[in-house]
């Protein structure tokens, strides 16, 4: 206990060196309107019971591929280290050091050409036991923007809990996660009108719903103001004080924020030059040489001396971070024994966390009394609450065995039910996916109307009919694939996060994605085929609508398929610039510009190719074909009086509708087909 009390003593100091006032500044501020009254401590007293992890990895190397004759590039080199359970580590290095390398093999998120050992608990990782229980949260917050907070929490709860907890248990989850991360307020709001800070909390409560025991964090302050970056960091030590691993890389932390952090590994060209607590850094650079000035940050000192500013010092501090007797061996020592007693303390004893709506201030009110004295921790068999300090350490659940059930948390059909629901709300309440498609569908619908308006029966426009049939076919192309070449890319980054933290598959989600498109996709293009045929004066007969409005919205679906394609291939700028350019050429094969029988042998191959072709051959055919009687002709003379006439100048005669069917369903099945194949594939190089 005389640790502990030391250890409450220390935080004492370090916050009188910040302006503080000792421990009364840790007392968390009253709203107002509340004066006097005494506010509830945030528990969670549901979640799922975890063990604490310690993480131990040795002569851990990886490369990169540069190319076959400049060959591969390491970027880490036979780093050794510890993170363990109940701390809050930093991995700091400057740009390029390996930090985010280091975390992402740590994590799980890349295993190619990785060598070296990683230990849970002091034995071999089980990788898919491991991803399981642990989260990563990006350093950009990927969330659905028009889903509210309280929506996107039970997406996470139903998904990561599965189905042995109730929904009323789920709802509890919810709602003290919600009131212990200050969001309770901010339920009913969509995640596009919350603050920076707010984001970031609610990104950590959507993976702390099935309680990890270890949490990567990369780069949490980016972004944020001051702060908005000592709640956070505030909020990740509370986590640690609860027993998890919290491992986050912080690229150059003020001095109020660098304090916070239990231990730090840094990194300088793939190695490390220093590991161990922070308290503990000043004095290790000093007995190497490095003294670094009572006014400066430690952070940015060491910072300095990684980046070369002070001197070749890397290479020395590798190697006295290597030595078995390194200067500060006797500090590491003393501080693990710390660690370990601390452990064995927070089994016995809860420590209150009490976190302040603004400021998100940890209280730990542990104190330097006898063990006797203090009241026991009821058994964790009955039903008392179990705060956030101690709801990972009733759990005999083991990282190292191989798991019964290997897959997600829940079916692959329950999944896909859930994330249809949530695809399908979040395009409702897109503007730019209905309110403006739909607008933009309508009023061009109705100046092509206007534009065309009564030339369907009069062989005099045959021509000018089928550039408004064309018009047509272009029309539900492109807007079924721009929009998606510019959605998809950001819900794959939210795809990203949450299949790597398990959550769901990639058939679920895909399935989901695919379902959920049609419906809006089928409503839009017909409201825009319905209000053109009729206003132009098309043949006015029930199949003719239906084959003219069903080749039109198979169309836009094979298109909607190809920009779904280039958006999972590519970033949004390439992919906006390659999704018209690769139209072209299937635009000119369509047989509006050339006619087919114009097409020289060695390209006519092209034109089987063209999607175009075919929805525009179909949509000539349901105007046009089936022995449709003599047009009207308005002047004295009409050469195309007879549509099967004009369908042969088209180079269409022998053409047949349901060929034309056929080949846009192959396309539409084909390209969703690669479109799931090269996401397999990313999130296959991704490792």
């Amino acid at each position: 206990m005389s640790n502990l009390s030391d250890g409450d003593s220390r935080g004492s100091q370090i916050n009188l060196c910040n302006g503080g006032a000792g421990a009364m500044a840790l007392v968390p501020k009253i709203p107002n309107g509340s004066a006097c009254q005494k506010k509830p401590m945030a528990t969670l007293t549901h979640l799922p019971k975890r063990p604490p992890v310690d993480i131990e990895f040795s002569d851990l190397s990886y490369s990169v591929s540069e190319g076959r004759k400049r060959g591969y590039k390491t970027l880490l080199k036979c780093i050794n280290g510890t993170f363990r359970s109940s701390e809050l580590t930093a991995i700091m290095g400057p740009s390029g050091a390996g930090k985010s390398t280091l975390m992402n093999i740590l994590a799980g998120y890349k295993t190619s050409n990785v060598s070296g050992s990683i230990l849970i608990n002091g034995k071999e990782r089980n990788l898919r036991r491991f991803r399981k229980l642990s989260c990563y949260i990006m350093q950009d917050d990927c969330l659905l923007p028009h889903l509210t907070v309280r929506e996107a929490m039970t997406v996470s709860a139903n998904l990561k809990l599965g189905k042995d907890m109730t929904v009323n248990d789920k709802k509890i989850v919810i709602d003290e996660i919600l009131v212990m991360l200050s969001l309770k307020e901010a339920e009913d709001t969509r995640t596009i009108n919350l603050s920076g800070g707010q984001r970031k909390r609610l990104s950590i409560a959507l993976e702390l719903v099935n309680n990890p025991p270890v949490m990567f964090f990369d780069e949490p302050t980016s972004g944020l103001d001051s702060s908005s970056c000592f709640q956070c960091i505030s909020l990740l030590k509370s986590l640690a004080r609860g027993g998890r691993t919290i491992i986050c890389t912080i690229h150059q932390p003020s001095a109020r924020l660098f304090e916070m952090f239990d231990n730090l590994y840094t990194l300088a060209e793939g190695q490390c030059i220093y590991q161990g607590s922070v308290k503990d850094l000043v004095p290790f650079m000093s007995t190497m040489g490095l003294h670094c000035p009572s006014y400066h940050n430690p952070a940015d000192y060491v910072m300095e001396v990684a980046t070369g500013e002070h001197g070749e010092w890397v290479h020395k501090l590798v190697l006295a971070v290597k030595k078995p007797e390194r200067p500060h061996a006797s500090a590491s020592a003393s501080n693990c024994v710390y660690n370990n007693l601390a452990k064995n303390n927070i089994q016995k004893e809860a420590l209150e966390i009490v976190i302040d709506k603004p400021t998100c201030t940890v209280l730990d009110l542990s104190s330097s009394e006898p063990a006797a004295e203090k009241p026991p921790i009821p058994n964790s068999n009955n039903l008392a609450p179990v705060t956030c300090t101690t709801s990972l350490l009733d759990s005999n659940e083991s990282f190292n065995k191989k798991p019964q059930h290997t897959g997600f948390p829940t079916s692959g059909w329950k999944q896909f039910w859930i994330l249809l629901k949530r695809t399908f709300k979040s395009i409702i309440r897109d503007p730019t996916l209905t309110h403006l498609r739909l607008i933009s569908h309508t009023v061009v619908g109705l100046l092509i109307g206007m534009l065309y308006y009564d030339i369907g029966m009069d062989a005099a426009n045959v021509q000018s009919n089928a550039g408004c049939i064309f018009f047509t076919v272009m029309f539900t192309m492109f807007t079924a694939m721009m929009p998606t070449i510019l959605t998809f890319p950001m819900e794959m980054s939210v795809f990203v996060r949450e299949h790597l933290n398990y959550w769901y598959s990639l058939k679920a989600f895909y399935f989901a994605k695919t379902i959920a498109d049609l419906p809006f996709q089928i409503v839009f293009s017909g409201v825009y085929v319905i209000i053109v045929y009729f206003m132009t004066s098309q043949p006015m007969e029930l199949d003719r609508i239906l084959k003219f409005a069903a080749v039109n919205i198979l169309t836009a679906l094979v298109a909607q398929s190809l920009g779904l394609l280039i958006g999972a291939a590519m970033k949004i700028e390439t992919g906006v610039y390659l999704g018209p350019v690769t139209t072209i050429p299937v635009v000119l094969f369509s047989g509006f510009f050339i006619n087919f029988d114009a097409v020289p042998e060695y390209l006519s191959w092209l034109t089987y190719v063209s999607y175009i072709r075919y929805g525009f051959e179909g949509a000539m055919l349901s105007v046009y074909g089936y022995d449709r009687e003599k047009l009207k002709c308005s002047i004295d003379f009409c050469h195309y009086r007879k549509p099967s006439q004009f369908l042969k100048y088209m180079s269409m005669n022998d053409a047949n509708f349901w060929v034309d069917i056929g080949a846009l369903t192959v396309f539409f099945i084909g390209i969703r087909i690669i479109s799931y194949l090269v996401l397999r594939f990313k999130l296959k190089m991704m490792q």
